[in-house]
């Protein structure tokens, strides 16, 4: 069937217009664009058939173009097939009402051009407004320019040039546009609406503006009746709370709920949060992470791994788990360490008496070049910098070897200041591969200065075996002692003198002479098998060997006199 051209009064092309709301449709691509400035070369109609063509269209009932109404119809030699109407004139096809101020009615094609005041609806749902319209009855397809204002419900959608599918409900522009709906507002370059399913599509330069968020894209879908973004192209959503960048993904704009793939990152200030998966609730401020979870701290320095990360940005609560690892690179030298479950939790958060504590359990191993450690579990508490190692803790630092029942570090700006070693305290140094310098007792404390220990002292029931050097490092003997109190002063790592109190009771060996049953403590144990060789291998548990276990300390109940009477 042949087809007209339009009329020379039209020019399409124009003015981009804010696109307000926003949405997101699976629909087809655009590929016809008016050119600016001038007629229309080929019809209308046919340009909008091309972007139907790659998919089959549905079956349209075999509904004809009536004419309802004009005030004036005529012929004119300027255009010999086609009926001019002027005044409060009115068309038909099937339940969609079309209204104009004056038409080039073409009957022959089923086809007609509308000049101003242009108005479509169908049923009480769907109102489009614009300048000018050319609709073709057999494609069902109307091209809107100039002013196009669609109405659907609560939503609106603006653009300059528009084009309405009535066989897929469709309507999509190409030059510019906004959509709005009663949350939220959408503006981009190109995009598709469906009043039937309420679902969009927009490309290039999308912005959407809610109440309390900017969502920025590439590519992105919207539904305007359940309001949920559908994120499939590199998109930025910021808020007074934090960053969501993502490329895969949605994002509810009533709740504020996330749910972002393909390595997706939340920003907190100077904290972010990162996983193969990401979800955000921001109504409650949870955040969740699963698969290669990272989180960062660019103030404090350190870094948490793990394959799945919880944080409450409201409580300050943060679990990590599943090939957990903290890492520590405030000082340099970064140290690592890890645990089956590492835990943050915040007390009096947002007041001046805040404070931090972690925890660490189970199987804890750490790494640093000049120091390293295993326990059965920690807890770090920011209130009074203390670290605190509980049931088996070891710790090494070059050749010496540190353990008891429990050890406490106290910090100083991420530094050691000093350790107490709580029972059964061990400290053991390698002279060589056959001789050890070893010292036992209640307890112990060590004080550091420049990261190695400046004083120590061992308190209550102190062993000693001790092999003093010669100035080119050759033994020369062995001393074993038994004292209440012994210090032990160092000089740059390096042992310098020893004061007892009080008296001690020893004896001193020329090293060929001393007895093979006196040069190790009763306690003695040399955990090399245990020690944490580099970052990887904090991951692989090694405990202590059935013998090697430390005794249970057996307490003496207090006996209240006159204990029998209440028997």
């Amino acid at each position: 069937m042949q087809q007209k051209q339009p009329s020379k009064h039209y020019h399409s092309g124009g003015h981009r217009i804010l696109l307000a709301g926003f949405l997101c449709l699976l629909g087809f691509c655009l590929l016809a664009q008016v050119s600016k400035g001038k007629a229309s070369a080929t019809p209308p109609t046919q340009q909008s058939a091309k972007s139907s063509a790659k998919k089959p269209r549905p079956a349209q009932k075999d509904e004809k173009l009536y004419l309802v109404h004009a005030d004036i119809l005529k012929k004119t030699p300027e255009f010999p097939e086609a009926q001019i109407l002027v005044g409060n004139v009115a068309f038909k096809h099937g339940s969609m009402n079309m209204y104009c101020d004056s038409a080039h009615y073409y009957d022959k094609s089923g086809s007609f051009e509308a000049f101003l005041n242009v108005k479509m609806t169908q049923t009480d749902t769907l109102k489009i407004y614009a300048d000018h319209l050319y609709y073709d009855a057999m494609t069902q397809i109307a091209q809107l320019r100039k002013n196009v204002r669609m109405e659907n419900r609560n939503t609106t959608l603006l653009t300059d040039s528009l084009n309405y599918d009535r066989l897929y409900n469709l309507g999509y522009y190409f030059d510019g546009g906004t959509l709005m709906d009663e949350k939220n507002v959408l503006t981009s370059e190109w995009g598709e609406y469906s009043p039937s399913t309420k679902q969009a599509v927009f490309n290039y330069n999308v912005r959407v503006v809610g109440v309390n968020f900017t969502l920025t894209s590439d590519t992105l879908q919207y539904n305007t009746a359940s309001k949920i973004v559908g994120i499939v192209g590199p998109s930025e959503v910021v808020s007074e709370e934090n960053t969501l960048l993502s490329s895969n993904g949605t994002y509810d704009t009533k709740t504020g709920k996330a749910h972002l793939l393909q390595r997706s990152l939340m920003i907190n200030g100077h904290r972010t949060l990162t996983g193969d998966t990401l979800d955000y609730d921001k109504e409650t401020s949870i955040g969740e992470a699963h698969g290669n979870v990272l989180m960062t701290d660019t103030v404090n320095k350190n870094i948490l791994q793990s394959d799945y990360g919880f944080y409450n940005e409201k409580t300050g609560y943060a679990l990590a788990t599943h090939k957990a690892m903290a890492i520590d690179y405030s000082q340099g030298d970064s140290l690592f360490l890890h645990a089956d479950t590492l835990k943050m939790e915040t007390y009096h958060i947002d007041t001046d008496s805040t404070y931090k504590v972690l925890s660490g359990y189970y199987k804890v191993r750490f790494y640093r070049s000049d120091v390293q450690g295993v326990a059965d579990s920690m807890v770090y508490s920011s209130k009074d910098s203390c670290l605190t190692l509980y049931k088996d803790p070891i710790l090494w630092s070059d050749k010496r070897q540190l353990l008891g029942e429990q050890i406490h570090a106290y910090m100083n700006d991420s530094t050691i200041e000093w350790a107490h070693i709580v029972n059964q305290a061990l400290s053991i140094e390698q002279v060589d591969s056959l001789h050890y310098n070893q010292v036992s007792g209640k307890e112990m404390k060590a004080y550091f200065k420049n990261k190695q220990i400046d004083k120590a002292e061992v308190i209550g029931s102190v062993r000693l075996v001790y092999y003093p050097l010669e100035k080119d490092s050759t033994i020369m003997g062995m001393n074993v002692s038994e004292t209440s109190k012994l210090e032990i002063y160092l000089v740059k790592g390096e042992f310098d003198r020893m004061v007892m109190s009080p008296q001690a009771t020893g004896e001193y060996y020329a090293l060929p002479l001393a007895p093979e049953g006196k040069s190790k403590l009763p306690a003695f144990a040399w955990f090399d098998y245990i020690r944490p060789q580099n970052k990887e291998d904090i991951f692989i548990w090694r405990g202590k060997k059935e013998t090697e276990q430390l005794k249970p300390k057996v307490r003496t109940p207090i006996r209240l006199p006159n204990q029998d009477l209440f028997k």
